[in-house]
């Protein structure tokens, strides 16, 4: 039980504490071996199905991005632990984008991706836009996870079934059936998976053989569901053998700190050392959605790759060569500028329309009646702990409101409307404060360890908390499907708009 005072002295602490703020390399973890290591994961937070290019000492990573638009953010980076974004690849909503493939093709720029049902492709001439609309392929085998690759001069695509197409010389087309050419690897039927889900093909070619890995068990699930495999053959196309290390990565216990860890795509640094890069998600903080992960490769005498022995996915592992940039990326936004910072991402819908830049703001147009129906503007909390704070105006019979949402059916925060502080929890809005503001106000959410409690201000520097808080530890996949995370959200709801100013984002240790 809490004694009588303690909580106004726990609610004064958590005010004064003003960490430094989380920059690009989301490397979130305590780190005991110092600098010339890191601790998993290389992206904190929901940055699942990655999919990794190099170009010479640079590398590129894109990610699913869901219902989340504007969609598939590009991220780059000189020694694959510190990310700074480039751009978004996607402005039209096509639906859930789900595991895509950034490819570089004779100058060119390509994304491959997956969104209800249908296969699409992007192009760029520069990895940094303008990128095309989308183009549809019109794949109607049922597969998903795209992935490019050429043999002999021509084009294919691998899929989810483990069955290529073959693809005109611009890439913007199909031009024959599928093929089915693997088939997986058997795990034993006693393993705790969500279902034999063969997915995420990734391609590569290293002396004589093709390498194909890819994942199995299912995204979710069990702790043990997803697993990497592998399986190599002399032909792009088969017969493929697998190797004799699978699974080459696998969650074997929900002991452990990364569950359902899959997904992967092996490829070569520039230093010449092999990598291969995943996702997870993290025990105790399923909500966050997938993370990315990264471990280094080794090969054998007998041309197999596997792990090597003594790495663990959850202790430091020697950092990769090369050099930090310089610049670091916050979630912190003033809204001063002219366009969306990168972090930023609608759900369900990008109306380009509906918001614009005023000299003091961003202001957005109200929409739908409640939280779940008023698309939000998200971004993603790479921490376990932090404070979320906003500053907005409310004009006309607009409801203003700093939320923490997962889709259009679950979300709680904070809400500000006619002068009351409400307190949305999961569709039920009671009053907590009455007529306590007039069109301008202050909303700050502080999460720990899942636990939020949520306060107003009237000039950003008092803050009283209100009689509400939440556990938001069941807003994940789990429970609620989707394959989606919670997510820091501003809402603009009914007639009016809301003006918001100087998002602050911070970290708490």
């Amino acid at each position: 039980m809490i004694k009588k005072g303690t909580e106004k002295i726990l609610t004064a602490v958590l005010l004064l504490v003003l960490p430094v703020l989380a920059s690009a390399q989301y490397q979130v973890n305590p780190n005991p071996k110092g600098k010339d290591y890191y601790v998993n994961p290389i992206f904190s937070g929901d940055y699942p199905d990655p999919s990794i290019l190099r170009v010479g000492d640079d590398y590129y990573m894109v990610n699913s991005s869901f219902e989340y638009y504007p969609g598939l953010l590009i991220w780059h980076s000189k020694d694959l632990i510190n990310w700074m974004p480039v751009a978004h690849a996607l402005h039209k909503y096509v639906g859930s984008v789900w595991a895509p493939d950034l490819v570089k093709y004779k100058n060119k720029y390509y994304i491959y991706f997956p969104a209800d049902n249908k296969i699409y492709v992007v192009t760029a001439n520069s990895i940094k836009g303008p990128w095309s609309k989308p183009i549809n392929l019109k794949i109607n085998n049922g597969g998903i996870d795209p992935f490019h690759f050429s043999y002999e001069g021509k084009r294919y695509l691998y899929l989810s079934n483990g069955g290529y197409v073959p693809l005109s010389a611009d890439g913007l087309s199909v031009t024959g059936k599928l093929k089915v050419a693997y088939n997986g690897w058997k795990f034993p039927r006693s393993w705790s998976v969500e279902c034999y889900c063969l997915e995420g093909p990734k391609l590569m070619k290293r002396g004589d053989y093709y390498y194909l890995t890819v994942a199995e068990g299912g995204t979710a699930g069990p702790p043990t569901s997803h697993m990497v495999v592998s399986a190599r053959s002399k032909s792009p196309f088969g017969p493929w053998v697998n190797s004799p290390y699978n699974p080459i990565i696998h969650t074997k216990s929900g002991a452990e700190k990364w569950w359902s860890k899959g997904h992967g795509t092996v490829f070569q640094a520039a230093s010449g050392k092999w990598w291969i890069v995943f996702h997870g998600y993290e025990k105790g903080h399923y909500n966050m959605g997938r993370q990315t992960l990264l471990e280094p490769v080794e090969w054998t005498k007998n041309g197999w790759y596997k792990i090597p022995r003594g790495i663990t996915t959850a202790e430091p592992i020697k950092r990769p060569a090369g050099t930090p940039m310089a610049s670091k990326f916050t979630l912190n936004d003033s809204f001063n500028d002219s366009k969306l910072r990168p972090q930023w991402q609608f759900f369900g819908e990008y109306d380009t329309s509906r918001y614009h830049f005023v000299k003091s703001g961003l202001a957005i147009k109200g929409e739908g009646n409640a939280v779940g129906n008023s698309h939000p503007l998200l971004c993603t909390a790479p921490n376990h702990s932090y404070i979320a704070q906003v500053e907005m105006f409310l004009e006309g019979n607009a409801t203003g409101g700093l939320v923490l949402f997962y889709n259009e059916h679950a979300q709680s925060g904070i809400l500000a409307k006619g002068g009351n502080i409400l307190a949305d929890l999961r569709g039920w809005s009671p009053v907590a404060e009455k007529g306590v503001f007039k069109g301008h106000v202050f909303l700050r959410l502080s999460d720990i360890n899942n636990i939020v409690d949520m306060f107003y201000s009237l000039d950003g520097k008092k803050w009283i908390k209100i009689r509400n808080s939440l556990d938001v530890t069941s807003y994940n996949h789990n429970v609620l499907g989707g394959f989606l995370s919670l997510r820091i959200g501003l809402c603009s709801i009914g007639e009016g708009s809301v003006r918001f100013k100087n998002f602050e984002y911070k970290p708490l240790k």
